[in-house]
């Protein structure tokens, strides 16, 4: 459980698509059964999303409602935090009483036990999470994309890495190059992403989004009830467009700045995406770095990821009856 906590903290400083990758390259290395490593991958994705959920900083969703003027960041930490908890916690509690326990790898080669704790490396993870952390900053002071913040960040590390590097020679420090990083990038995970943005374009651009929105507003008529089955759309479709037309539909003259509808829907869009592997960016570069099934996680994950995607929307909707009070 303390695991689940590093998990849910780390997504929420970072980022849920960086945490996931981060941690499965640790699980690959600590956990060598692979039904285990795949009950924690599923844990890791969990609590990747949960944890960006609260945090203006963890999730795309939460962060285009924070830029987007319909939550603040104090507030949007204060009322989503404990529902989010809960989400994590229940899955975890679950999955934790499956795992056999032990098969651990302790044994560490000793040259990458030097590399790892040497004062090049630790300058090199604290730069990198300073530039990861940058970047909402930097978005927010030149209102540039944030991928020329992330671009910056990569050529800050690329310099430093030189720096540090530069009395070796090219095959010493070729492993420990940025350039060797970058050729182990997840292009069919990257190309899966590409794929589903542009079909998601695609059914924007005919309508149908807004259009289905439209039809819950007119059907359904309860918003909270609207919220959670956005959330649970969102591991379908995806969280960004159905937030974005959220946004587009509901202005902040009805739902001021800080409403429980925008803080609602920054949870449930944040967190539903966990109940398939392809609801979320954590859950599609789980898919592609440990090859996980689809129909095998909505088996063994999907199910409880959804226990606990209600278990926190009972804990926000008493958090909110106990605040009107």
């Amino acid at each position: 459980m303390a695991c689940c906590l590093y998990y849910f903290f780390l997504s929420a400083l970072l980022d849920n698509l960086t945490t996931t990758i981060v941690l499965i390259s640790l699980l690959r290395k600590i956990i060598p059964d692979r039904n285990d490593r795949f009950r924690f991958t599923g844990l890791v994705i969990i609590a990747a999303n949960a944890g960006g959920a609260w945090s203006p900083l963890g999730d795309i969703t939460t962060t285009m409602l924070w830029l987007g003027g319909q939550v603040t960041a104090l507030n949007i930490v204060l009322k989503t935090f404990l529902p989010c908890l809960a989400s994590m916690l229940l899955p975890a509690w679950l999955i934790s009483r499956q795992v056999k326990g032990g098969g651990v790898n302790t044994e560490n080669n000793t040259d990458d036990f030097t590399a790892t704790h040497s004062r090049a490396s630790k300058i090199v993870c604290w730069v990198g999470l300073g530039c990861l952390l940058f970047v909402p900053i930097f978005k927010t002071i030149t209102h540039l994309p944030p991928y020329m913040g992330i671009l910056l960040g990569l050529g800050l590390m690329w310099s430093i890495t030189e720096l540090i590097h530069r009395g070796k020679d090219e095959a010493e420090k070729g492993l420990l190059s940025v350039n060797h990083a970058l050729r182990k990038i997840d292009t069919p995970s990257v190309l899966f992403f590409l794929g589903i943005l542009l079909s998601i374009a695609a059914l924007s651009e005919a309508g149908l989004l807004s259009g289905l929105a439209r039809w819950m507003q007119d059907t359904i008529r309860d918003i909270k009830l609207i919220t959670i089955l956005i959330g649970l759309l969102s591991a379908i479709i995806d969280n960004v467009p159905l937030v974005a037309a959220a946004q587009s539909m509901y202005g902040l003259e009805q739902y001021p700045t800080d409403h429980y509808f925008w803080e609602f829907l920054s949870y449930c869009a944040g967190t539903g995406g966990s109940c398939l592997v392809i609801g979320s960016a954590a859950g599609v570069a789980a898919m592609g770095l440990e090859k996980i099934d689809f129909l095998r996680y909505l088996k063994k994950i999907g199910w409880l990821a959804l226990l606990g995607y209600f278990m926190g929307i009972l804990v926000f909707l008493l958090q909110d009856y106990l605040r009107t009070l």
